[in-house]
């Protein structure tokens, strides 16, 4: 196997470690990504000695990544951490200069499914993680999320970011990369500019995953979840929530115990498909004519 020997001598450096026995591990639709292990090779005041030799390591890269998007990705895993509520692997190294981003391994179950009283643990944990404010949809230091470089202008109210954050971002994308015909064009900006009538006065900027499908979603040998892969942003809590029952991979128990933990708005069932919308896009944008007719339908709701 052919290593980029740029992010790994970076993160060797970073790490004060030698990193052994990498191997490239399946999955992903964007980053290149590898198991590897620390090997202790100096005692310097920044290297992670308190990390036993042996100590596994998961670590993502990219050779042409949106500006500062492993750095982004970490802060995500942080300010997600921050709140003592779901599970985070702590960041072990990360570097936008030769990008990578190092973080603790999770091992895995082998079923990769939570069982409903683990589901149920993990729907009280989102609700803990949502309960959780920010002063705006968005993000404070402005930063794009996602491999399409999404922008996060921080705005007061979730209409005027869900429009021009991410629908009108996404119009243009799908334009530019002729992936949406022009009606489908036209109806998302017509959407967009109506987008108050579906808004809650009660919805408050709630710590978002941001890109919760069940991929993003790992079950550890304990039964436990963890959360991985953040696009995190100030945003509506049912966003998280529409994301999870787009692909499926959750079970009921979780969405009850979430309701019983922190009940949702009135008539949050009728905007599911509204904050499915954009996701939908972007599958659109990079994978093609499967995910038109579900963009259509879930647009054909609001028209």
């Amino acid at each position: 196997m052919t290593i980029d020997a740029s992010w790994k001598s970076m993160a060797e450096a970073d790490l004060g470690v030698g990193l052994d026995k990498l191997r490239s591990l399946s999955g992903g639709d964007f980053a290149k990504s590898y198991f590897a292990t620390m090997t202790v090779v100096s005692e310097t005041p920044d290297s992670h000695v308190a990390y036993l030799a042996g100590t596994p390591l998961f670590i993502k890269t990219h050779t042409n990544p949106p500006p500062n998007h492993f750095s982004t990705e970490a802060l995500g895993l942080k300010w997600l951490a921050e709140t003592n509520s779901v599970r985070v692997p702590e960041v072990i190294g990360v570097s936008d200069d030769a990008p990578y981003l190092a973080i603790e391994w999770i091992e895995e179950s082998r079923q990769r499914q939570a069982s409903e009283q683990g589901e149920r643990v993990f729907g009280r944990q989102l609700a803990a993680l949502h309960q959780a404010t920010c002063n705006s949809f968005g993000r404070e230091d402005k930063r794009s999320t996602g491999s399409l470089g999404l922008p996060n202008k921080p705005c007061e109210r979730w209409s005027e970011f869900y429009a021009t954050q991410r629908l009108l971002p996404l119009a243009r994308i799908a334009f530019d990369r002729q992936a949406l015909g022009a009606g489908v064009i036209t109806a998302i900006e017509s959407l967009a500019a109506r987008l108050e009538q579906w808004e809650s006065s009660s919805a408050k900027p709630s710590r978002l995953h941001g890109d919760l499908w069940a991929g993003n979603r790992l079950v550890d040998t304990n039964g436990d979840s963890w959360i991985i892969d953040p696009a995190s942003h100030g945003g509506h809590r049912e966003f998280d929530l529409a994301m999870m029952r787009l692909f499926g991979g959750y079970d009921r128990a979780c969405f009850d115990a979430y309701q019983e933990a922190l009940p949702l708005d009135s008539g949050w069932e009728e905007r599911i498909a509204l904050h499915q919308l954009a996701p939908l896009i972007v599958h659109a944008i990079k994978f093609g004519r499967a995910y038109l007719a579900p963009t259509e339908e879930a647009l054909a709701k609001y028209s």
